[in-house]
């Protein structure tokens, strides 16, 4: 764990924030807090900020590892990629494949979203190996075994929106 360091305000009345400024954490927080309660903050933004690092830390191989799990878990392992990995370049796309070479390419845009979401993701672009030419009924279904395929789609919706 990096070194924290908190800052406390009189001024600040409710809102919690914590951000990285270099090798070190910094907790914004309101003054008058009691130890316990502090303690208690800046151990569960501790761990969402290291939850998040790794998320953004995962390498190719394991977006690959990751797809070859959702396969096997959704599509009866049906879905073999020949490469899955991070891409630069799709700012208009989360995600994209090419079904006759089996290459599967997932949008840096979607690494910091929450772990179901880039699932959803993963497994929209294997069902079109399983699937290919679009997006008929039959593509809908095998992508609505993801147990939060709704939830996913409206999370996409909203960053969508924001872009």
């Amino acid at each position: 764990m990096d070194e924290v360091e908190i800052r406390r305000s009189a001024r600040r009345r409710r809102t919690v924030q914590a951000r990285r400024e270099g090798d070190r954490l910094v907790v914004l927080m309101p003054a008058g807090l009691d130890q316990a309660e502090e303690q208690r903050i800046v151990d569960s933004l501790v761990a969402k900020i290291e939850r998040s690092d790794r998320r953004r830390n995962l390498g190719d191989d394991d977006l690959m590892s990751r797809a070859a799990a959702l396969s096997r878990t959704y599509l009866e392992g049906r879905a073999r990629p020949t490469s899955v990995r991070w891409v630069t370049n799709q700012s208009t796309r989360w995600g994209s494949c090419t079904a006759a070479t089996g290459e599967i390419r997932i949008s840096h845009l979607v690494r910091d979203m929450p772990p179901w979401v880039v699932d959803y993701v993963l497994l929209h672009e294997l069902v079109h190996l399983v699937v290919p030419g679009g997006h008929p009924p039959e593509f809908w279904e095998l992508v609505a075994r993801h147990p939060r395929a709704e939830r996913a789609r409206g999370f996409l919706e909203g960053a969508a929106h924001q872009r």
